[in-house]
């Protein structure tokens, strides 16, 4: 599955260069793609709404990531934490740090974000070609799960449930049954778990997308009794949301354009 730097998979977008600075595409002369060898950069930005916000530069600045072969899937979120989020995806991390830059100059404030990369875990190697593709080059959002929840993810290492001090034929078994449970959500939950370690301040990051809310709270609940949840899953914050187009996410926070 590893591809080279100068080329890609086959079926994955192209990294097309891009100035998303103030909605513009153009071609960037100082800076060169910055690409992981294998999958993609995943960055979820959690904004505020702030005065003066201009939600036409907002929408210019998401469809011009989307214009550089990038995925943006934008959704509301409940509660304090944030207004809206934005889970970008894609080949090229200079284009997703654009894009962080160009939504701060359109008048949303930043005040929570993660930064990951699409992987196939050590425990699925040897799965169909096609399995692996998606977990590495997924299409989002999926069709009808339009409820949404993104929290962050590390395993244990207290004494006497350190998670990295098992054998891997252990740690192999746990996940294959954790993975069970998950699958007993198939039809209902879609999931993408990316991968943090030295990136951000846990492990993992995981993404929930949902036909309903109760959905997103089943499977949460049912898989933390899991061994490998019960026993060595230590869990960040929860963000959750709506899922839909750029317009509607912003009509939802107040922000519709004129």
């Amino acid at each position: 599955m590893r591809s080279s730097r100068e080329g890609r998979p086959k079926g994955a977008p192209s990294s097309r260069r891009a100035d998303i600075q103030g909605g513009r595409v153009e071609s960037l002369l100082v800076s060169e793609p910055l690409l992981p060898g294998e999958g993609w950069g995943v960055l979820h930005l959690f904004c505020k709404v702030r005065s003066g916000a201009d939600p036409e530069a907002v929408m210019a600045a998401v469809k011009s990531a989307q214009a550089a072969d990038h995925q943006v899937v934008a959704f509301s979120v409940f509660g304090h934490k944030a207004d809206l989020g934005l889970m970008a995806l894609g080949p090229d991390w200079v284009i997703l740090r654009l894009l962080q830059s160009a939504v701060s100059s359109a008048g949303l404030e930043v005040v929570h974000s993660y930064v990951s990369l699409t992987e196939v875990s050590e425990y699925a190697k040897g799965m169909p070609e096609e399995m692996l593709r998606t977990r590495l080059y997924p299409v989002l959002p999926p069709e009808g799960k339009r409820a949404f929840c993104f929290y962050p993810m590390s395993k244990r290492r207290s004494e006497g449930h350190n998670w990295f001090a098992l054998p891997f034929e252990d740690r192999k078994g746990l996940m294959l049954g954790h993975g069970k449970v998950g699958r007993t959500f198939a039809g209902r939950v879609v999931q993408l778990i990316t991968g943090s370690t030295g990136l951000d301040d846990y492990e993992w990051g995981v993404s929930l997308f949902a036909t309903g809310p109760d959905d997103l709270k089943d499977v949460v609940y049912t898989m933390r009794f899991d061994e490998a949840s019960a026993h060595y899953a230590e869990f960040g914050p929860f963000f959750t949301g709506i899922v839909g187009p750029i317009e509607d996410v912003l009509a939802q926070v107040g922000l519709a354009s004129g």
